[in-house]
């Protein structure tokens, strides 16, 4: 039996789908749940590994993307997400499930009563933004991007992508390590728009939480599995293998690992 993962949905989410595939080809056995029924006790969470809040625009993105999510997750599965970090498993948010856990105060983490400390603002562009992007992987203690290749590309599609904080959070996201990506020009620089398409603060684009364990990032790793993903699959010779794949393959054997 493989390392059991539970891709959490609700009204608006759409990326599901593609976001389970992507575990299942790295070697987990998961399950789409609704998230009524976990709240209710009809799905165990307990029962799985790893936890996926996979991207969307969940409720409509009503009054902010992902906050009635997120205010649903913090209020009614609060003790129960806590007890599943205390136990040394993992949760993963992409795009709209980044913005969950940023908005349900488990991301960066440092409060231990849940509180929000940053956010995903709107893009300095004003307007949703589509495109590939360049990342540069940091050096962290993130499971899921252990051995990770320094640059890797991947899409975005979000309107409100900006990391910002205030200037203690960001510091003591630096201090930590736990900044996980950030948006980087093709030849390295530090990134303008489009590079950085959303105007994040220290062109975040994804973070982790100081055990490495809740990992948050705004790029779609699932939307990069194989070579026939990337849109110049017809001109390069590119690897079989995309560069979202290693994100999930790390998780897998992470738990493998660590729950043998």
């Amino acid at each position: 039996m493989g390392p059991k993962v539970l891709v959490l949905r609700t009204a608006g989410t759409n990326c599901d789908y593609e976001t389970e595939y992507a575990f299942q080809i790295a070697g987990a056995e998961t399950a789409l749940i609704h998230i009524n029924n976990l709240i209710t006790g009809r799905a165990n969470l307990d029962e799985y590994h790893i936890l996926a809040l996979p991207g969307g625009f969940s409720y409509g993105d009503d009054v902010a993307a992902g906050i009635l999510l997120a205010n649903e997750i913090k209020h009614k599965l609060g003790d129960l997400l806590r007890n599943f970090v205390d136990s040394g498993k993992l949760i993963i948010g992409i795009c709209n499930g980044f913005q969950v856990l940023v908005r349900a105060g488990l991301l960066p983490g440092f409060n231990s009563q849940i509180a929000q400390e940053a956010t995903l603002a709107l893009n300095t562009s004003a307007k949703f933004e589509c495109r590939w992007v360049h990342l540069e992987t940091q050096q962290t203690a993130c499971a899921f991007t252990q051995g990770l290749k320094q640059r890797i590309f991947l899409p975005i599609a979000h309107a409100e992508g900006r990391f910002t904080a205030p200037n203690q959070i960001l510091d003591e996201l630096e201090s930590n390590r736990q900044v996980v990506f950030r948006y980087v020009a093709p030849n390295g620089k530090s990134p303008l728009y489009p590079d950085n398409p959303n105007g994040s603060d220290l062109q975040i684009a994804g973070i982790c939480d100081p055990t490495g364990r809740i990992f948050g990032m705004m790029p779609h790793p699932e939307r990069f599995l194989t070579r026939l993903n990337h849109p110049h699959w017809t001109r390069e010779h590119l690897p079989e293998k995309g560069d979202g794949f290693n994100i999930f393959q790390n998780a897998v054997t992470f738990v493998r690992q660590n729950f043998s």
